[in-house]
């Protein structure tokens, strides 16, 4: 049997989680709060044992803790107490860093009823923002990545001046060669290493606040749902990689600037890696019921930054479109009015 890992109170027996307001480990029964930086590391004290066969039971109830295969932190189906499943936090699957939530599940709930009332193109049922089919505070596992750019650039780029005399209009056009030589470095860039997060909605979710990062500690999980990473940072260096080529093109551009035209003849990046840490980041995911389709959105559990694709009201986008051809075309009558070409 595997190892749980729960808080209790040490007055009262009930069960400990963290609070996202005060930032400390919070007693669900009596509200004594205790500084998790103070709390000792059970993880240090837990050893396991090659191919032992794993069972989880709750410390609470005794029953038996039932999670998919990557889940690290979860509740007990039971009595609701809230369980780390500590062979998951160890090991090669111990996280360096975490962000801790600081948005809690009532304000995150309402942060999401504001976001809906605000869609100008959804439906006005969606707006009501009454469908909410459940609300879950999980820590997604991300490696921070530490990426060093060695690039070569050739190219060709041209000049243009136009001029004149009395008689003609010359264009002339002077041709350079250029080459460029750039050390670019990107530090804490995050990459989602959950199988099962759709990786689009979690890129939107950027920024997240680096500056809050902790060192990890099992306390901060508690009363959360917490995933362990399924790839490992070698598996997603090319995501890494293909994350920032966008920006590795923008800052080449900006190198060139001043010429008409620009073409590259030949153009070498090296990417290497070097620094990848195992952090978990605060996320609740939101599931929205409405007009018999499940709609799944995020919302960044320290910005409250809200993300996914709400559903859209033919009747709105239709006279939104109206109205911007109504807008354009009186806008160019205008125009042709003030040019001598009258209304028609």
């Amino acid at each position: 049997m595997e190892a749980v890992i729960e808080y209790k109170c040490p007055s009262c027996g009930s069960g400990m989680v963290f609070d996202a307001v005060t930032g400390t480990l919070s007693c669900t029964g009596c509200g004594r709060q205790e500084n998790i930086e103070q709390i000792p590391d059970p993880l240090r004290k837990v050893t396991f044992a090659e191919n032992e066969v794993k069972e989880y039971h709750c410390t609470s109830c005794g029953a038996v803790i039932v999670t998919e295969p990557e889940t690290s932190a979860t509740a007990c189906s039971f009595c609701g107490s809230a369980v780390m499943l500590s062979d998951r936090l160890t090991g090669h699957y111990a996280p360096v860093m975490v962000i801790p939530f600081s948005i809690t599940k009532e304000a995150a709930t309402a942060a999401f009823k504001k976001w809906c009332r605000n869609g100008l193109l959804t439906p006005k049922g969606f707006m009501t923002a009454d469908r909410i089919a459940g609300i879950t505070g999980m820590y997604v596992p991300f490696w921070l990545y530490d990426l060093h750019n060695s690039i070569e650039v050739h190219g060709q780029g041209t000049k243009v001046r136009v001029y004149a005399d009395s008689d003609y209009q010359y264009t002339e056009t002077q041709h350079f060669n250029f080459y460029r030589k750039i050390r670019l470095d990107y530090a804490r860039l995050p990459v989602d290493a959950a199988e099962k997060m759709n990786d689009e909605l979690m890129d939107k979710l950027e920024p997240f606040p680096y500056e809050e990062l902790k060192t990890f500690k099992t306390p901060y999980l508690a009363g959360y749902v917490a995933e362990k990473y399924s790839y490992t940072d070698e598996q997603l260096f090319p995501r890494a990689k293909e994350k920032i080529s966008s920006y590795i093109d923008a800052y080449i551009s900006s190198t060139v600037s001043g010429y008409n035209s620009v073409s590259y003849t030949d153009k070498q990046i090296q990417t290497k890696l070097k620094h990848a840490d195992y952090v978990l980041l605060p996320v609740w995911m939101v599931k929205y019921n409405f007009n018999r389709t499940e709609y799944t959105f995020a919302m960044n559990g320290q910005t409250g930054k809200v993300v996914g694709k709400p559903p859209l009201s033919k009747a709105k986008v239709t006279a939104w479109f109206a109205g911007i051809s109504a807008v354009s075309f009186l806008s160019l009558k205008v125009v042709a009015w003030m040019m001598g070409g009258g209304f028609l």
